[in-house]
């Protein structure tokens, strides 16, 4: 099996060289060969705007060149991974433009933007009126963590970003179920804010424990126990919420875990990477652009999995 995806990657070396964005292509140098990060960070700076927020299809099922808050999380995920500090040009921008975009009232950042439909987009992404009920704290909770990483302790940002956290807490603990996407959301909030565990007790009156626990319930029922079902349907998969052996959901999800890992191995196609599960149903010429990229993506994340569980060598 591991000989398979090595030689699966290699195929997939070849496909991220040839058809991966550049921004794709360096983040799979930097994961697997070394590559150097100035060069994912000078692919990255092309998606953002003068206003700090980024844009121009970085989340590839929609193509809105404008800034939004859904695809400034995605640069910012970028550069948590590669541990930026908060004085990069970059990072500052970015948190002022997070600043100016948050709904104070709900503490909630708008998932959906209306310019959304002037430009292709997959359905899910469409704007219209209480759209953000869908979303929620999607990518809202997670975006609140990322001010607070990046903010001096004392400065007003900090301060927006705490004030969205214990919004985003005390709605998270009323819920008995969640999307999966959101629930992936809370995981990384609290893994960004795992320093200030005290924090949670002195400004929220709740353990910083509770509400990791409570995340990880919801991560865990999100998931569908029957293993058939997961090769036909777009569902919650273990290592969505997993990044590697480590990752206390590990024991929780139990063997779950290796029948991920296997099905990851079995649907690799004949290019090394894998075939998106989803369609637009419409804009059918963007579409066969944004599979190919999505394609890149998730070859990153994919291997990276593989690799963390040993599977790639």
């Amino acid at each position: 099996m591991r000989q398979t995806v090595n030689e699966a990657f290699n195929k997939a070396t070849h496909f991220m060289a040839t058809q991966a964005r550049p921004l794709e292509q360096a983040r799979f140098k930097h994961a697997f060969f070394q590559g150097d990060r100035e060069d994912i960070l000078n692919e990255l700076q092309a998606f953002q705007n003068e206003d700090g927020g980024f844009g121009h299809g970085l989340e590839p099922d929609f193509w809105l060149p404008d800034s939004s808050p859904m695809a400034t999380w995605a640069a910012a995920r970028i550069l948590y991974e590669l541990d930026v500090d908060h004085d990069h040009p970059m990072v500052q921008k970015m948190v002022a433009y997070l600043v100016k975009t948050r709904d104070a009232d709900t503490g909630m950042w708008p998932a959906v933007l209306p310019g959304n439909n002037d430009h292709p987009h997959a359905p899910w992404w469409h704007w219209r009126e209480n759209v953000q009920d869908n979303w929620m704290f999607n990518p809202g909770a997670e975006l609140a963590g990322y001010l607070v990483h990046w903010s001096n302790e004392r400065s007003q940002h900090t301060y927006v970003g705490w004030a969205s956290i214990e919004k985003a807490v005390r709605y998270m603990m009323d819920k008995q179920e969640m999307d999966s996407h959101e629930v992936c959301n809370f995981l990384h909030l609290l893994t960004i804010t795992a320093r200030e565990k005290e924090q949670f007790h002195e400004r929220f009156e709740v353990a910083y424990e509770d509400v990791y626990e409570k995340v990880m319930k919801l991560a865990v029922d999100c998931v569908d126990q029957n293993t058939n079902t997961w090769a036909t349907s777009y569902t919650a998969l273990p290592l969505d919420f997993i990044d590697g052996p480590e990752h206390p959901l590990c024991e929780r999800f139990g063997s779950l875990i290796e029948h991920n890992l296997d099905m990851f191995v079995k649907q690799i196609n004949k290019n090394g990477v894998w075939d998106i599960s989803w369609e637009w149903g419409s804009y059918p010429e963007t579409f066969a652009i944004a599979k190919v990229e999505w394609q890149g993506i998730l070859a990153i994340e994919r291997y990276q999995r593989l690799e963390a569980f040993g599977y790639l060598k």
